[in-house]
């Protein structure tokens, strides 16, 4: 029996690496930063595209969503914001052409994890809409998947409630409205790793649930 190689890429957390770890897969994060998950052994410091075929059973991306969520469309407005908005459409444009990049790739089973955004509109409704608290995390982060060749997630905790909201904005266009995770975090220093990270459930629902199909498909 051939081992199931899994990549885990846009990941300096290793959070899914390691769950992965512990089933007893050949995983690894890959992501241009070095990693935070304390097992550099399994991390691979470069740029996906570099090493996307080299044979990978199985990828998992998260790749950053500064200009694909639609959180940052205020930014976009030129009469505004001038050449730092032409600037942000052309990043916009080169994410998403690196999202499409990843998804054709040669790689069978993939899912590609991004909030509400672009690829949406410009590409296709993801496959499932999941949150934090449905796995174990007693949190609120709307967070879509885009599958191929993998199964829905189930939910492993069904009878969690939604979470109580962080606070309410006060004031301006938001008044009113809850403030749950991603809102939370919008002005702090490291919001962009924050709000980047799996949480632990998550992690381990993938892990769990796509290593055991993984198995059922490549044995």
């Amino acid at each position: 029996m051939s081992e199931t190689r899994i990549l885990i890429a846009c990941e300096e957390s290793q959070a899914v690496t390691i769950e992965f770890r512990k089933l007893g897969f050949t995983a690894f994060s890959c992501d241009t930063q070095d990693c935070s998950g304390g097992h550099p052994e399994w991390h691979i410091k470069g740029d996906v595209l570099s090493i996307i075929d080299d044979d990978w059973d199985f990828m998992a991306v998260f790749p950053p969503c500064t200009y694909l969520s639609n959180v940052g469309n205020g930014w976009l407005n030129e009469e505004r914001y001038g050449e730092a908005a032409k600037i942000r459409k052309q990043k916009r444009i080169e994410a998403f052409i690196f999202f499409m990049m990843l998804w054709h790739s040669g790689i069978k089973h993939i899912c590609i994890e991004n909030p509400v955004g672009y690829v949406n509109s410009h590409f296709r409704k993801p496959d499932q809409i999941i949150h934090p608290y449905q796995f174990g995390d007693n949190e609120m982060k709307k967070t879509c998947l885009w599958l191929k060749g993998l199964p829905l997630l189930k939910i492993t905790h069904p009878e969690n409630p939604v979470p109580e909201p962080k606070g309410y904005y006060k004031k301006g266009k938001r008044k009113g409205k809850a403030i749950y995770w991603s809102d939370y975090h919008s002005k702090s220093k490291d919001r962009a790793e924050l709000r980047s990270k799996t949480f632990p459930g998550i992690a381990k629902a993938m892990a769990q649930q796509w290593g055991a199909y993984l198995k059922g498909v490549t044995c």
